[in-house]
């Protein structure tokens, strides 16, 4: 079995659709639109991965404020350690929070972590 998507809700659709679109290579589908619902929604895949689907609701306008049980980040891998620092500088000068710089963490695992334009976490690993 695999994961097919993972769903996210936002207030700024568009943005968060350019993000993964510019910095993580996704290809996004159409924008569904249903408009009794004050729904819309892309699909954006990566390659033969899971996909990422950023949605927004009208009613839902308050992003969380606080760290909360639940889907703590997501992982793309960027190849190479190089490959992870330049990702990471490239976000750092487009405005992007750095929450973690490139290092080895404890576990093995050389990394970066960076907020996407609604504050989630997205880790770079090589």
């Amino acid at each position: 079995m695999q994961i097919a998507h993972i769903a996210l809700w936002t207030t700024r659709l568009e943005q968060m659709r350019s993000f993964y679109v510019t910095y993580f290579g996704g290809e996004s589908s159409e924008k569904y639109v249903n408009p009794g619902k004050g729904f819309e929604s892309y699909f954006i895949r990566f390659g033969h991965s899971a996909a990422l689907e950023i949605m927004s609701r009208t009613d839902i306008t308050s992003p969380a404020t606080k760290e909360c049980t639940g889907f703590c980040h997501v992982a793309f891998n960027a190849g190479t350690v190089e490959a992870v620092h330049g990702l990471t500088r490239r976000l750092r000068e487009d405005g992007f929070r750095v929450f973690s710089e490139p290092r080895t963490t404890g576990d093995g695992f050389f990394e970066s972590v960076i907020g996407d334009p609604d504050g989630n976490r997205v880790e770079i690993v090589a």
